[in-house]
């Protein structure tokens, strides 16, 4: 928990990671936003991409990033892992005090960072996450994340509106405490429920959304849904049953 005397005088780090798969047409202009939003707000801190496979130009893309700014470094997967190995990769490879993920179709407007830091300061929380303001999705997909966000409010005592949605941040202290295990999308979930293991406190922020403009999400398709389903029961099982006795 962070509990500086002064907002005013804290100046955190901060570790932004991108999960990447097949983003050759968002991934250059996601870093390049994030990186001027993120010079004008911390004076120390890195953007980590994870190319998770990806058979387009992603990773030469990523790569080039990287000799471009110091800033910026790339992590390259051999396969196609999913969300949520990737996203434990970046959080292994985070070195600063704050860790904030996001994907790389540009969802947000990168100015909801520093604000997000400032609310958890404030309010003295361990994480943030971040709900949609306007979905503007399909019928279909709307459907699926009110379903999902319910089933995981009921299952694990949770109260947050947009569980899946790719805004988290947290401390790196709190992250390294989790000792992740999903490997596909539950990773979103699975960082609220063990938040709330571990007591700590999450606080919820209204986030502008934007859809996706180029490439194709797979979060809806059967067979992510279904491993999501599969990881939840696991982690039911052999984690959030026994929470009594911890």
């Amino acid at each position: 928990m962070i509990t500086p005397n002064r907002l005013e005088n804290y100046k955190p780090t901060l570790s932004l990671i991108f999960p990447t798969f097949n983003e050759e047409a968002n991934i250059a202009t996601s870093v390049e936003r994030a990186r001027e939003v993120l010079r004008r707000h911390f004076d120390d801190f890195e953007i980590v991409i994870v190319d998770d496979g990806s058979s387009d130009r992603t990773p030469e893309l990523a790569d080039e990033l990287a000799v471009k700014y110091a800033e910026v470094s790339v992590i390259h997967h051999d396969r196609n892992y999913k969300l949520g190995i990737t996203l434990r990769t970046g959080f292994d490879a985070a070195t600063k005090e704050l860790v904030f993920y996001t994907d790389a179709d540009l969802p947000i407007d990168f100015r909801d960072i520093p604000r997000g830091v400032e609310l958890m300061v404030r309010d003295g929380a361990d994480g943030v996450t971040g709900y949609r303001t306007d979905r503007g999705e399909s019928w279909w997909r709307t459907i699926y994340s009110v379903v999902y966000n319910r089933l995981v409010n009921a299952v694990f005592g949770l109260a947050v509106r947009d569980v899946n949605f790719s805004y988290k941040l947290f401390t790196k202290k709190a992250i390294r405490k989790f000792n992740l295990t999903s490997e596909g999308s539950f990773i979103d979930a699975e960082l609220l429920a063990r938040a709330k293991l571990a007591g700590m406190r999450v606080v919820e922020m209204a986030v502008r959304y934007f859809p996706r403009r180029a490439g194709r999400s797979t979060l809806a398709k059967p067979g992510i849904i279904l491993k999501i389903l599969a990881e939840m029961s696991r982690f039911w099982w052999e984690e959030w049953r026994n929470r009594e006795r911890r």
